[in-house]
């Protein structure tokens, strides 16, 4: 069996990002830490970490970490039930979720606030690009995600939520600066022209180039801009060309225009809701909220 404490000063720390800080966080010597890590990796004869000026889980880390977040879940559910049945007040529970920018700012947080409101439970949320939320579910940072991958790793389950739709667009005015003489955007002008990319993990520009012009991984200018809201006022002031979600579109209030640079050339991605198999009750509450939240995408 497993030492509790051992894992306790494994969780501290890959959540605190060093063992000086889980020394001080656990009230505990740092050499107390290291042997209790050292402990634990002769118990499983491996490594847990990997230690370096950064110091990060090994995949038999990853694993433990994201026991012990399930673990930890479990004895909240179970504080929850013992608090409703004494009557005594709310224990607080957080669950860690990855959740890519454009479901998070359009319909997943309308889509979980009733579960939030009814039931004690706290949001944890790391922001990355779709097709990267899913290391974090691997690395046990989080315990679900809204990812693209459609195949689950061990232990968990992949959940379809349905498609977002996304549209190239700009200004009138930048969009017909990419037209050739006979009103066609163009290829070349295109590329000639800056793209306003949310981060440098979006690949979805890229993948509108491969699908509507069949080019792979060309070069071209690009702003960088981490904000949903200043990401949409980029693209209306004319910044440049991007994709956007026919979500983010609809709900749109910035009175300049935005218009396709090829109408009717949408790239559709299908995203998929990861959680673990044996999920806690507050966990399965979530996920059932999220579930029927996605419908809105569409299949």
């Amino acid at each position: 069996m497993l030492d509790a404490r051992q894992l306790e000063a494994l969780a501290a720390v890959l959540e605190h990002g060093g063992f000086g800080t889980a020394a001080t966080t656990l009230n505990l010597t740092l050499s107390a830490v290291s042997l209790r890590i050292k402990a634990l990796e002769t118990t499983l004869g491996q490594r847990v970490l990997v230690r370096g000026k950064v110091v990060r889980a090994t995949p038999a880390g990853q694993s433990l970490l994201a026991h012990i977040k399930q673990v930890r879940m479990m004895e909240a559910d179970l504080l929850e039930s013992r608090t409703q049945r004494s009557g005594a007040g709310a224990h607080w529970q957080s669950l860690s979720v990855a959740v890519n920018a454009d479901s998070l700012s359009s319909w997943f947080l309308p889509g979980v606030a009733g579960t939030l409101a009814r039931h004690p439970l706290l949001l944890d949320i790391m922001i990355d690009d779709q097709e990267h939320t899913h290391e974090a579910l691997k690395s046990g940072d989080v315990v679900a995600c809204v990812s693209t991958q459609a195949t689950a790793m061990r232990g968990c389950v992949a959940e379809p939520l349905g498609v977002m739709r996304y549209r190239c667009v700009g200004s009138p005015a930048l969009v017909q600066k990419c037209q050739s003489r006979s009103g066609a955007v163009t290829a070349h002008r295109l590329l000639a022209t800056p793209a306003v990319i949310f981060n440098r993990r979006d690949g979805l520009q890229d993948l509108f180039l491969a699908q509507h012009f069949h080019l792979q991984a060309p070069q071209y200018p690009r702003h960088h801009v981490p904000a949903v809201d200043a990401f949409e006022s980029a693209l209306a002031s004319g910044m440049g060309w991007g994709m956007a979600s026919d979500l983010l579109l609809a709900a749109r209030r910035d009175p300049l225009p935005l218009v396709e640079v090829l109408p009717g050339s949408a790239v559709y991605v299908p995203l998929y809701w990861h959680h673990w198999a044996r999920e806690s009750a507050s966990a399965q509450r979530l996920t059932q909220a999220v579930k029927a939240a996605a419908k809105i995408l569409g299949a």
